[in-house]
């Protein structure tokens, strides 16, 4: 169960990061409203409020979480961009999971 909510945790807050770094990105690269700029904020704030709901020190939170980042990138690469990953998208997201996973759940002496 910890487990679980552990990666539907960094999920949510990688969806968070990216929505808030993609909204400027739309403002910026595509010239969409400039009003963008409020959702993302709010999102990147969210963002970062997540991270605080785990249980284990900041850095090995940071580290594990860039793994599941990458893996929630590639899908929207995939969902919201329409762009199709290649093999070599999915095995470097593959290897990047295994890396979060061992950061998060090996055992740990007391």
């Amino acid at each position: 169960m910890f487990e679980l909510k552990t990666i539907s945790l960094f999920f949510v807050t990688a969806i968070a990061e990216i929505l808030g770094c993609y909204l400027p990105y739309l403002w910026l690269k595509q010239e969409k409203s400039v009003f963008l700029l409020v959702p993302a904020a709010v999102s990147l704030a969210v963002f970062s409020w997540l991270l605080t709901l785990h249980p284990s020190a900041a850095g090995r939170i940071y580290a594990a979480y860039g793994g599941v980042y990458i893996g929630v990138a590639i899908l929207w690469l995939w969902v919201v961009e329409g762009i199709t990953p290649t093999v070599w998208d999915f095995v470097g997201s593959a290897v990047a999971i295994v890396g979060m996973a061992i950061i998060m759940f090996a055992p740990r002496g007391a």
